[in-house]
């Protein structure tokens, strides 16, 4: 598997990996990412300039052929959060050996999501603190509000007056969500929409 390096003083020595760059600067990643299109893009993020984390959202919208797996410093869980919304497919401890991250880029490089031991840790606990996170991403906050007074029972016309709206209004936005949820079939979006937790305080 091809990877680029950025900003990671040694790469690991092994018989799987095929270097194609190796840069001291992680902010030279996305010209790399995009002339060599790596299957992955090894690079830290280093607070408080957080360039990394730049380097990901813009290589995963230019290469999304190209997996990002970012270092961060030992216990930084906030950190581990920042690094998925900006796209990484993997995070770990810049204090791992060479046979994790090389795991690692194994792992992102054949599709995975993987993450160290302490950072899934600190994730899960930082998700479990916080609000729940959205199901269905896409949709709108009304979108949402829609889909679970649906998944809780209630029709069109009873979503109508729950919200003060017109029934036409209310069918309008359940057409976006079927588009959005990519299925025309009202039973499996309500499912899903129950099965992500949706509609049982309707």
């Amino acid at each position: 598997m091809t990877v680029v390096f950025a900003g990671v003083p040694e790469p690991p020595a092994s018989a799987e990996l095929e270097v194609v760059a190796h840069t001291p600067d992680e902010r030279e990643a996305v010209w790399h990412a995009t002339a060599l299109r790596p299957d992955v893009l090894v690079l830290p993020v280093h607070p408080p300039a957080l360039d990394g984390l730049a380097v990901t959202r813009e290589v995963t919208a230019r290469v999304p052929g190209t997996a990002v797996l970012v270092l961060t410093p030992p216990g930084d869980g906030e950190l581990v959060i920042a690094a998925m919304l900006a796209g990484a497919r993997g995070v770990l401890s810049r204090s791992a050996g060479h046979d994790d991250l090389v795991r690692f880029i194994r792992g992102v490089a054949g599709g995975a999501v993987v993450f160290g031991e302490r950072a899934a840790d600190r994730l899960y606990g930082l998700l479990a603190a916080s609000q729940p996170m959205r199901a269905f991403p896409r949709l709108t906050s009304r979108e949402h509000e829609v889909l679970g007074l649906l998944a809780g029972g209630l029709e069109i016309p009873a979503v109508a007056r729950r919200l003060g709206l017109a029934p036409k209004t209310v069918r309008n936005v359940v057409s976006s969500i079927h588009a959005k949820a990519g299925t025309d079939d009202r039973e499996v979006l309500l499912a899903q929409a129950r099965n992500a937790g949706l509609g049982h305080h309707s």
